[in-house]
């Protein structure tokens, strides 16, 4: 059974689509903030993903070192951060993108890139490095 897992195909995490697939349905409902650490193959496949931290309902502290320390012990060739907002609207705070430039840039010194921050709530999604609107929460 093992051996069935070890080669299995891991799920690609190649967008902000696939970002938003795989966080949605984890984070989009709490009522606390989590962060959450994508850590990616070669070929943006996910190796591991590891909360980070774990907040009240308004915010989390952490800093690039919380985020770099697991990334380099998990052999990350490229990672992404996500994490959710529980008032449910899913816009990037001034915290959200300041803190999104420190990572990226301290995930640049090491040749880890950081690909997106992506921010899910109950409202949808918004991706800090687009910068974009968000995205409207998909009906089922």
């Amino acid at each position: 059974v093992q051996a069935a897992r070890a080669f299995a195909p891991r799920e690609t995490v190649d967008s902000f689509a696939a970002v938003e697939r795989w966080a949605a349905p984890r984070l989009a409902h709490l009522e606390h903030e989590e962060v959450w650490l994508l850590c990616l193959d070669g070929r943006n496949a996910l190796k591991t993903a590891l909360r980070v931290a774990r907040g009240g309902a308004h915010g989390c502290a952490l800093t690039p070192k919380d985020l770099l320390s697991p990334a380099l012990r998990e052999a990350a060739s490229a990672v992404v951060l996500v994490h959710n907002h529980p008032s449910g609207d899913p816009t990037p705070s001034a915290e959200d993108v300041q803190m999104t430039r420190a990572v990226s840039a301290a995930c640049e010194v090491v040749g880890v890139p950081l690909l997106d921050h992506v921010v899910v709530a109950r409202g949808g999604a918004a991706s800090v490095f687009e910068g974009s609107e968000p995205s409207p929460v998909p009906s089922e």
